[in-house]
């Protein structure tokens, strides 16, 4: 960092305090999806609702618009530069927002999470619609405070993924989706049943030694993070070192909990190794949801559902597998672990089927923000386009409607995501073998090659760069789904 001035050391100073209650809020919602006792649930939204209308505070407060005022033009530093566009977005899009609505809507956030567990459990879909009315109430009155062009879902869509609007979505969508039901149909002749083998007791406790093999291979250090269960899996940064990540294990199918951590672990590593310049400022995390989502599915599909990367870890596997499966062949195995077969649970999705589970979701959100359908119908609605989808519908809601955490987090707009991701990932793919011989890489067992990769093109940059702008440097392009339609024609079509 340049030699700065006073005003510049107080506005870093500013992002410090920031950047301290953002830890705790964060420290605190990993609790309560972890840790936390029932009973706590209350207090605990309560205690997250003060610290982030104090966090809100100080974001819109007089003293940050007078360091954007300041400091904008007339500051050469790069990090401090980028940090103040930044703040004047974060700045500009809560000042519209009330902090009494603000402090209220992040309590009802933590009070529906712990709802939906509960409902969750009991399958009972009644029990969380009215929270998440509220949710979806707000999010539309806060998308009206914002403002949009073209369509009220294009507010919520630019907190996750700025630059993509519904426009950007109903163009590629449309398309990805008829290539992806006819490839469907082209190797529906296939063993729908193959993936049968896998379904096996493996003891929680060795799925996890395994895991925990292939994540420090992966590069996680875990002197920077940990790895907890939870009902829902998710990674959260505390800071670049204080990465957590979780799991939902499932003795009878370890791919839930060993693709699972894989994918956390994607998400983890990019958290990890972000610049340590840019460490206390708001762009010391991942760039935007889409381009996380890019790493954790590189690791989870790209790298761990290759073949070159079982035949360097199979005989690691069963090491911790049951004797059971010292019988499947690392060709069965590998067919298995790839079959694809429609199914009711996003995160247990095959790689080819996944991106209709999100084009599912996102039809449901752009719905209900734009008064189509309301959130009573939501289970039948859902039942509906799933089988329109994928075949298939769900004999509860547990299953059905209930198995995302996001809506009860108010997390409208981020499902896209999870496609964007997965399409930026085939893209980012597509780069990396211009320079090394990938299949080679995974196959020798060593992938800090793959690591210093990312890091060096993606990583690093936390935000500094914008979402577009690290897809362009990377790839040369834009948003291309192409690269993920080959990809799959590949690799399902010649399995």
């Amino acid at each position: 960092m340049t030699q700065i001035t006073k005003t510049e050391k107080d506005f870093l100073q500013l992002l410090r305090e920031q950047s301290a209650y953002q830890e705790a809020i964060n420290l605190a919602q990993w609790d309560a999806r972890t840790k936390l006792p029932k009973k706590g649930a209350s207090q605990r939204a309560e205690m997250v609702g003060f610290l982030s209308e104090k966090l809100h505070q100080l974001q819109t407060s007089e003293k940050i618009a007078y360091f954007i005022d300041a400091l904008s033009d007339k500051t050469t530093d790069t990090v401090i530069r980028r940090s103040l566009e930044e703040c004047k977005e974060v700045y500009e899009r809560n000042k519209k927002i009330p902090h009494d609505e603000f402090k209220e809507y992040v309590t009802l956030q933590s009070k529906s999470e712990a709802v939906w567990q509960e409902a969750r459990e009991k399958d009972d879909f009644a029990l969380f619609q009215p929270y998440l009315e509220k949710l979806v109430a707000y999010n539309k009155r806060f998308a009206d405070y914002w403002g949009y062009e073209d369509n009220i879902y294009d507010a919520l869509l630019h907190h996750y993924e700025p630059g993509v609007t519904t426009k950007t979505l109903d163009n590629v969508f449309p398309k990805l989706k008829t290539a992806l039901t006819e490839l469907l149909k082209d190797i529906k002749t296939q063993d729908a049943e193959k993936d049968n083998i896998l379904i096996h007791s493996f003891p929680k406790d060795k799925q996890r030694a395994f895991s925990i093999e292939i994540l420090k291979k992966m590069g996680f250090n875990f002197d920077a993070g940990r790895l907890d269960d939870t009902v829902h899996p998710f990674a959260i940064g505390i800071n670049k070192n204080d990465v957590r990540i979780t799991t939902r294990y499932d003795e009878m199918d370890f791919r839930m909990a060993v693709f699972g951590i894989i994918h956390e672990g994607g998400h983890a590593l990019y958290e990890q190794n972000i610049s340590d310049a840019l460490l206390h400022t708001p762009l010391a995390s991942g760039t935007s949801m889409g381009i996380h989502e890019s790493q954790s599915l590189f690791w989870e599909i790209f790298i761990a559902r290759s073949k070159a990367f079982w035949e360097a870890n199979y005989d690691l596997f069963q090491t911790y597998a049951p004797d059971y499966f010292n019988g499947i062949s690392l060709s069965e195995f590998y067919e298995a672990v790839n079959q694809v077969k429609p199914s009711l649970i996003r995160i247990e999705a095959d790689e080819l089927t996944y991106s209709l589970h999100i084009m599912l979701r996102y039809e449901l959100e752009k719905a209900l923000l734009n008064d189509a359908i309301k959130v009573k119908d939501l289970p039948n609605i859902w039942n509906e386009k799933i089988h329109d989808y994928l075949g298939i519908v769900p004999k509860n809601n547990r299953d059905g409607v209930l198995q995302d955490i996001h809506w009860a987090g108010g997390d409208f707009g981020y499902f896209p995501s999870y496609s964007l991701g997965y399409m930026y990932a085939a893209q980012f793919e597509h780069a990396m073998k211009k320079q090394m011989n990938l299949e080679d890489v995974i196959r020798s067992g060593d992938f800090s090659p793959i690591m210093n990769w990312l890091k060096e093109n993606i990583h690093q940059y936390g935000m500094m760069k914008k979402p577009m702008e690290i897809l362009q440097d990377v790839t040369g392009e834009g948003l291309n789904p192409d690269y993920l339609v080959q990809h799959l024609r590949t690799k399902f079509l010649t399995m």
